[in-house]
Order: C-alpha cells, then structure tokens, then sequence
C-alpha cells in the first residue's frame, strides 16, 4: 500500500480510533502490572494509599501507557504502512491525522504525570515520566530501527510499571520492586520474538532490523531459550527475598516449568525458517500466547498474596 492509496482509503475517525492509539491491550498489561507493585508495597511494608490517591495513581499509569502508544503510532506511521498487520491503525488508515496523534500524546503524558505526582509523590511521577520518554523515544525512536537488540534493551519501557505502582506507595524502589521489573524485562524478548519468527517477512519489508531478520530464526529460537532460561531462574527470585510466598512459589514454577518446555520445542522446530512446517509456526504463536497468560498469572499470584491474604511463607523466608 502506498502513500496515495491510504489516503484515497481515508475514513473518518471514531472514537475507537483513539483509543487504538493508546495500544488498550498492552495497557491493560501495564496497569495490571503496576497495580501489582502497588499491592505488593503494601502488602510488605504495611503502608497504604487512600483509596481514591491509588486510583489516581493507577489513572495515571493507564495514561501514560496511552500516551507512548500514541507516540509510538505517530513515529512509526511509516512502518504501518508497510505492514500488513498493521496497515489498517489508525494512522495509517487515514482515520486520524498525524499531528492529533502526537498532540494527543503529548497532552497525556503531562496529564499522567501531573497526576501520578498529584496522587502520590515525586519519585513515582518522575519514574512514569522516564517510562513514557523510554518507550516513545529511546525504544521507538532510536533502537527499534537500528539494533537487532531493540526489543531486548527497549523491553525495560514496559518493566516499569510494577516499580512505579511500588514507588507510588512507599516512595522509594527496593529491591523486590526491581525483581518485578527483571521479571518483566527478560520475559519481553522470548515473548516478542516469538511473534517476530511469525512477522519476519514484514519487518523485512519494512527494513526494521528484528533479530530474525537479522541473523536468521535458528539464532532467535537460541536466544529465546536462552532468555527464557533466565527468566525461570528470576521468577523464583521473590521465593528466596520473602516477597514471594507459597502460592506465588508453585505458580512460578508451574508455568516457569511450561514456559521453557515451549522454548525448548520452539528451538527444536524450524519456526520461521523458509521451509517451516505449519506445525512449527503454529508452535511459535501457542508460545507467544502462552506468554501472555505466563506474565499475567505470574503477576495475579503477587496480587493474590498481597491483596487476598494469601501470602503463606516458606520457611527460610527474610520475612
């Protein structure tokens, strides 16, 4: 599709538009990890926000992840175009004009801010600030078109969350704050890569340098495995700081333990090779998908722990 073709396509904008801009599914994956950390501060330290003050800061995080979607669609227009699953954005389809897209980002991400130093202080606030300049900027304006390790270096925009909602409570980030961000930050590569072994060919097309385009699939599946690895190994890290109880121990190593079968089966396979087997890339797509119910499991085991007086230590445990 060119230039010319998408704007003799132009439809007028609803407001579902909109809020495609703000990537609403990965919003909702931000705010449930924010919120998260929240519970956790509270749960482990006894300290809690009003009410209506961690809403405020929760509105505020939701926000601000709008806000680096919007960014991000406005800078990567381009790229939409040229990719078939995303040729029909709202940019790209012509429903809303560039510069309403960056306005409407811009606009949200000082709203968010404001918010979030509003509702709790100036720490959390300056951390959702970082996240959004992190993801619109950093991620999505330099290292996603330049480096192969641009969803690797780039995943640390959207580990954020869990140490904001922490930071929003207590006002600082200790440790097992940054435990939930490590969580987060190698869980992105297996997760995305696994999506990327199926796209290859459009981010081909659309010169952006994703590891498989790069240095081929058989060195992706390594590198996923070898994240993934990694990832088991920092999931079960909560067990050993007290922040992780029982529940949270036998969830993490259930799916941890599926999480790497699926890795191991994805490295095996041929997933995104030229002569890949349907089987194989229908392998890639259950790993992908099963990540996603692997972080928000993960993540809803802190919450039940924290938040539904379920949290049963091990022995041993700091607390």
């Amino acid at each position: 599709m060119t230039e010319m073709t998408a704007t003799e396509e132009k439809r007028h904008g609803t407001a579902g538009d909109y809020v495609q801009l703000m990537k609403p599914r990965i919003m909702m994956l931000v705010v449930f990890t924010a919120v998260a950390g929240l519970v956790a501060a509270s749960g482990v330290t006894g300290i809690s926000m009003h009410p209506l003050m961690a809403a405020i800061a929760v509105l505020a995080v939701a926000l601000g992840s709008g806000a680096a979607g919007a960014i991000n669609m406005w800078y990567d227009s381009d790229i939409d175009l040229v990719m078939k699953r995303t040729s029909t954005r709202p940019i790209p389809s012509g429903a809303v004009p560039r510069d309403e897209a960056i306005a409407m980002g811009l606009i949200m991400s000082g709203v968010s801010v404001m918010l979030m130093w509003l509702a709790s202080n100036w720490l959390a606030a300056l951390l959702l600030a970082f996240s959004i300049f992190y993801y619109g900027v950093i991620y999505t304006m330099w290292l996603k078109r330049s480096t192969p390790q641009n969803i690797v270096i780039g995943g640390g925009a959207g580990a954020f969350p869990p140490v904001i909602g922490w930071a929003a409570v207590t006002g600082n980030t200790p440790l097992d704050a940054w435990i939930l961000f490590a969580i987060i930050f190698f869980w992105t590569p297996p997760h995305f890569w696994a999506l990327s072994l199926l796209a290859h060919g459009e981010y081909q097309k659309a010169g952006v340098p994703m590891l498989p385009v790069t240095h081929g699939a058989k060195a992706t599946r390594f590198q996923m495995l070898a994240y993934t690895v990694i990832l088991l190994a920092v999931s079960l890290t909560p067990v050993m700081t007290g922040l992780g109880g029982w529940v949270y121990a036998v969830v993490a190593a259930v799916l941890g333990i599926g999480f790497l079968s699926f890795a191991v089966r994805v490295w095996r396979s041929k997933a995104g090779d030229s002569d890949a087997a349907p089987a194989d890339m229908k392998l890639a797509r259950s790993m992908f998908l099963f990540s996603i119910l692997y972080l928000f499991l993960i993540f809803a085991a802190v919450i039940a722990e924290h938040g539904a007086g379920l949290y049963f230590p091990l022995t041993g445990g700091v607390r």
